[in-house]
């Protein structure tokens, strides 16, 4: 589980103080809990990410750790509190980057990252497998840019100037006109539609913001500068030279990797004949292309080992039979490996493609030993294939476990240490 949280001009340290140690004192008592680590930002943004133990369900993880947060909420400052605090079912690295980037230069990273934020975040957020989205850049909104100076001489604070934007940039529900209850003689009903939230400079720049004894009043525009801007200016994006503007994609826990990263590029595709002239999309970071490359190399390996053996067996015992029981034994441990695999739930990764790698290897090893014995056997006491069989595993059944347990041995790894259960591990950057 991933919990994000934003205090807007924060130091790292207050966000520590303030925010990250109140969130993980509450995170005590949740079911399968391995670990949690956290981040606290100097851009003003907190990072916590829980761990739990393999197998345990997302969806009650989830309401656990919203639960915990809720607790948590009513000692964080307000503007936490006011900005939200999110909890999604999302793994800590990035699946892939995708860049959206204008080869002409005419436009700016801030408008790039305003298309990106209103046309594809929303549709790639739901796209199946996606747990979470880091969007490098933000939207447009309207900025006001305060002057001390005028401000002291209309004896104003920032802090009035907010109350004055709040109080008047408001959804006003206005009711109905001849609604009921009313008279017989009512006629008609009409709804009476009052003006929305402010949409333009213009009139950002008409709100009131104090009114003087002579009756005149001081607006917005006499004490700030009002303008549409980015939202956010902490990060700036460029590739190769162009202003861009970037979404990192995280899975969800379970999802596979190569399914998700296929049904992403699908749907950025589907965007990319809706771009504005000039936009183009790159993808500085994929991890898939390693999974690939990897599960390409285990292919090619299987393949090698499987002409390795043939040969090898052929050309000292020179028994076309004999070299045939090794090499129909690999697919027979391919099957066996992925029927373990699907009973302890285990997904095909790097690790899990590696121990397959080493179980063909242990047993294929085995059916060379047993071959060789077996054929020695019929050639030096003249007996059938099965009845040699049959003597030799009679005469020491024992001694075939041996081989494949003290390679099993050698491959374990003994945990050297661990992370105690709720633990923190917290840096400040």
């Amino acid at each position: 589980m991933k919990i994000s949280a934003t205090y807007t001009g924060a130091s790292a340290e207050t966000l520590e103080n303030s925010v990250t140690q109140v969130i993980e004192q509450q995170l005590t008592g949740l079911d399968h809990l391995l670990y949690f680590s956290s981040t606290s930002s100097s851009d003003g943004s907190v990072s916590i990410t829980v761990t739990f133990e393999q197998g345990t369900d997302p969806d009650t993880a989830q309401v656990q750790v919203q639960n915990k947060v809720q607790q948590a909420e009513s000692r964080l400052p307000s503007e936490v509190q006011q900005s939200g605090v999110t909890v999604e079912k999302s793994q800590s690295s990035f699946l892939l980057i995708l860049a959206v980037y204008d080869k002409t230069n005419r436009a700016t990273s801030s408008d790039i990252s305003d298309w990106l934020v209103s046309n594809m975040q929303d549709p790639l957020a739901r796209v199946e497998g996606v747990g979470s989205l880091q969007v490098f850049g933000a939207e447009y909104a309207m900025r006001v840019w305060m002057d001390p100076t005028k401000l002291a001489s209309y004896s104003l604070m920032p802090s009035d100037v907010q109350s004055a934007i709040e109080a008047q940039n408001v959804q006003v529900s206005a009711g109905k006109i001849g609604a009921l209850p009313s008279s017989n003689a009512q006629q008609l009903t009409a709804t009476v539609r009052a003006q929305s939230r402010l949409q333009t400079p213009d009139q950002f720049k008409a709100i009131i913001v104090k009114s003087q004894a002579d009756g005149s009043v001081v607006r917005l525009s006499d004490v700030a500068r009002v303008e549409m801007g980015s939202e956010d200016y902490t990060a700036t994006a460029n590739l190769n030279g162009h202003p861009a503007a970037g979404i990192a994609v995280m899975m969800a826990p379970g999802a596979n990797a190569l399914d998700t990263a296929t049904l992403v590029k699908s749907k950025i595709a589907e965007f990319q004949r809706q771009m504005p002239q000039g936009y183009d999309i790159a993808y500085p970071k994929d991890s898939t292309e390693f999974i690939k490359i990897s599960v390409e190399d285990v292919i090619q390996t299987l393949f090698e080992a499987i002409i390795l053996v043939v040969c090898v067996m052929y050309l000292f015992l020179q028994n076309f039979r004999a070299t045939l029981i090794p090499a129909v034994a690999v697919p027979v441990v391919l099957l066996g490996t992925f029927g373990v695999l699907a009973l302890f739930g285990y997904s095909i990764n790097t690790l899990t493609l590696f121990a397959m790698v080493l179980a063909i290897g242990l047993l294929v090893d085995d059916a060379i030993v047993v071959v060789e014995n077996v054929e020695r056997i019929m050639r030096d006491e003249g007996l059938p294939a099965r009845e040699a069989t049959e003597n030799r595993w009679a005469k020491s059944p024992a001694r075939w476990w041996r081989l494949p347990w003290c390679c099993r041995r050698c491959s374990c790894r003994w945990p050297s240490s661990a992370v105690r259960p709720g633990s923190s591990i917290a840096s400040s950057r």
